[in-house]
């Protein structure tokens, strides 16, 4: 009889603030992420998580978002030398999505930077070992800056409901944030930073919690004052993601990829006039184009279950890519992945096959992302 393998956890995997009431309200199963516990299942299905999401509220323990501290004289230095991203006009108070590359142009991570002044930055983090990155590099450069880890939790408030729940518990000014800034809030006498931010498709806030003794308070608020809006605890949703075309760091890239063949071309500053580690690199890759390229596949059969490792993408019989992450659209009612394909077969509408771990070819088409009526 086979079982479900568990989850060994001892003090090299971290808990969280909020880590004791998502236990309390039934977590039945963890990912690992920055070394840290992500919680993943909730006792009902992904469907039901999917829908809840779309019409509710949900909090979301995502403490495994890292931060990676950069501050001092030469912080903005070596932030930028950090990113392909022209950072020159970023203003304090700023949210921006980038992307970490190094010297061959391969993505080491894509996270977001909060601007905390000119001389203060944070880069909340996806799943790889920034802040040794970013040591060394301050340290092999000379750079006059303090690169740390600072005790920040993010609590991620996300669905259609999370305004009015964050309006009920920090006030009206919360409204006035925009998406991908961020504010300051008050919490019990203690100033919290809040970004409209979220990693989903729907409304949302993150609360970055710099003082962990407040977690539990901080979720038992939230909570209490949620029971109207139908709160739950919740986790990104894998389909939501899909749908939405949100990419995420070693499932749809990796080192082995660069940020062209992400579609983050728009992220990327290809000229001389800023200089980062990877640039001529990148340019290279610019001037003759990427090979291949992150696209959607929708494909036919019923529901597949989840690819743990890449199912080759087929074309004139032989394999012009692979399948990154595949869900079944809840909107489509049909397969959906996303995936990584070669520049002669990305055009939206060209006719694939999907290879399923079965060996069974299922017929499928190319499709942009994110899909506009989803």
């Amino acid at each position: 009889m086979s079982s479900v393998p568990e989850l060994a956890i001892s003090r090299r995997i971290r808990r969280t603030p909020f880590t004791e009431r998502v236990e309390a309200l039934g977590v039945q199963g963890y990912s690992i992420v920055n070394h840290t516990l992500l919680p993943k299942a909730f006792g009902r299905s992904i469907e039901e998580d999917y829908w809840h999401l779309r019409e509710y509220v949900q909090l979301w323990d995502v403490s495994c978002q890292r931060q990676v501290e950069i501050r001092g004289p030469d912080a903005a230095r070596l932030v930028q030398w950090m990113t392909p991203r022209d950072l020159r006009h970023a203003k304090i108070g700023q949210c921006l999505y980038i992307t970490l590359i190094d010297q061959n142009a391969g993505m080491i991570n894509d996270p977001i930077l909060l601007k905390l002044a000119e001389d203060h930055f944070w880069l909340s983090i996806a799943d790889s070992d920034v802040l040794l990155w970013a040591k060394g590099l301050s340290l092999g450069c000379g750079f006059d800056v303090m690169v740390d880890e600072p005790d920040v939790s993010p609590l991620a408030v996300q669905g259609p409901k999370a305004e009015v729940l964050m309006e009920k518990v920090f006030g009206p000014s919360v409204r006035n944030i925009r998406f991908f800034h961020f504010g300051t809030v008050d919490f019990n006498g203690t100033p919290l930073r809040v970004s409209r931010s979220g990693y989903s498709r729907q409304d949302g806030f993150e609360i970055y919690l710099d003082k962990s003794s407040l977690g539990l308070d901080l979720w038992d608020t939230l909570w209490e004052a949620g029971q109207k809006f139908n709160v739950s605890p919740g986790y990104p949703n894998l389909v939501e993601r899909v749908e939405g075309g949100l990419l995420s760091y070693g499932n749809e890239m990796t080192r082995a990829n660069n940020p062209l063949e992400c579609n983050l071309d728009h992220y990327c500053c290809l000229d001389d006039s800023v200089d980062y580690i990877g640039r001529e690199a990148l340019q290279r890759i610019a001037e003759t184009g990427p090979i291949q390229r992150i696209r959607g596949v929708i494909f036919e059969g019923n529901p597949t279950p989840p690819c743990a490792s890449p199912w080759p993408i087929m074309a004139d019989g032989k394999q012009v890519g692979h399948s990154t992450t595949v869900v079944w659209s809840l909107q489509l009612k049909a397969n959906l992945s996303l995936a990584m394909i070669h520049a002669d077969f990305w055009n939206t509408g060209q006719s694939i096959q999907v290879e399923t771990p079965e060996g069974l070819k299922r017929n499928g088409t190319v499709a942009e992302f994110p899909l506009s009526f989803l």
